[in-house]
């Protein structure tokens, strides 16, 4: 709507290149509304890995920042209570689905996604991006080691130049706001944080303005272990049948029982009556 406003005024004011251009941005939000949905109080883009990612690159030509986040069924489970959380993702300019389950889900209520866009795939495009484009990246989250071990992963891969700064995951409340000076400070194009849920969708909305100069800030949960070593990925075939969660599960029994098993039923019971009820 301001957007449209914008443009009368400008034709009125006898400015018609910039109206055109107001134009066109304001049909490119309109386009990329039209491909956002909305299931069991969260929205969710409809776009590929790859206009996901052609996206990101416009931004960083146009010189504006693009808030990322993922979901998935946990994660969309905790958004029912969690308001804080629920905001800090709805706020996001792209909302991708991070879990397979999320993109069953969308196809049995009725609202198919195109596909999953899983957060750690993501990342790796990004950062093979960056390296094109010599666009530097902040790679924050983790323990100390595992981020260091990140840091050479991609320095040696790539090129030391890549790297802007990065910093481990543990810091108090009073730590954030000099945190995210810092990153501001860096000259970063990208910001990756892996930190666990809600505290890095918290950290992201609450600090995006004053991040505004970084053109990509993304959570990216445990996927810096990933990176490093640490955490084994599930084989491809396990992710296309949506059984990356149980492949998680069965490193960690102890730690992930809940996680997957309580937390999926209770996104299937949220699905089925979500369909249901209408």
């Amino acid at each position: 709507m301001i957007l449209f406003v914008k443009t009368c005024i400008a034709f009125i004011s006898f400015k018609p290149i910039y109206g055109i251009v107001l134009y066109l941005l304001a049909l490119y939000k309109l386009i990329l509304d039209k491909k956002r949905i909305a299931i069991l109080n969260t929205t969710i883009d409809n776009l590929s890995m790859q206009e996901t990612l052609a996206l990101v690159q416009q931004k960083i030509r146009d010189g504006e920042q693009l808030h990322h986040v993922v979901v998935n069924a946990g994660k969309v489970v905790a958004m029912q209570k969690d308001m804080e959380l629920r905001h800090s993702v709805n706020q996001c300019h792209i909302i991708n689905a991070d879990g397979q389950a999320v993109v069953w889900a969308s196809r049995f209520l009725g609202k198919p996604l195109k596909e999953r866009v899983a957060g750690i795939d993501l990342m790796a495009n990004l950062v093979e991006m960056a390296h094109k484009n010599n666009n530097k990246i902040f790679l924050f989250g983790a323990k100390e080691e595992v981020v260091k071990e990140v840091v050479e992963k991609y320095s040696e891969n790539y090129s030391p130049e890549i790297i802007a700064g990065y910093r481990n995951g543990y810091f108090t409340p009073a730590e954030e706001e000099e945190i995210a000076k810092q990153i501001a400070n860096s000259g970063t194009q990208m910001l990756f944080v892996a930190i666990s849920s809600p505290i890095k969708e918290n950290f992201l909305y609450k600090y995006r303005d004053l991040l505004k100069n970084v053109n990509l800030i993304m959570g990216v949960g445990g996927s810096f272990d990933v990176v490093a070593g640490k955490t084994k990925r599930a084989p491809s075939w396990m992710q296309k049948a949506g059984l990356e969660w149980f492949y998680r599960f069965a490193q960690e029994p102890r730690r992930m029982w809940k996680r997957y098993l309580v937390g999926n039923s209770k996104f299937i019971y949220l699905v089925l009556r979500e369909r249901f009820s209408h």
